[in-house]
């Protein structure tokens, strides 16, 4: 590795390059989850919340949301897909 300017820690730099690419696989998560709430919303099946809902537990799973919040939402996804074929 090259000699570095004063002031620049290798720690930090590191920490940055991490901290992008952890970003990066977080946000593409996050973008799954997003569309398979958004395609159960349109479609009401039980097999897209069963999509929704693997998409939540991954996503909790990596830490990228909250594991509470991804039960909230596998809830609330399931609630209104019952709601909608009692009807």
């Amino acid at each position: 590795m090259a000699k570095l300017k004063t002031g620049r820690h290798t720690s930090a730099l590191k920490a940055q390059r991490q901290s992008v690419k952890r970003n990066s696989a977080n946000t593409g998560l996050k973008k799954v989850v997003r569309l398979a709430a958004k395609e159960v919303a349109k479609t009401k099946t039980a097999e897209s919340v069963a999509k929704a809902s693997s998409a939540l537990d991954k996503a909790a799973k990596k830490g990228v949301i909250h594991w509470k919040a991804a039960a909230r939402k596998k809830s609330r996804l399931a609630k209104s897909v019952n709601k909608a074929e009692s009807k």
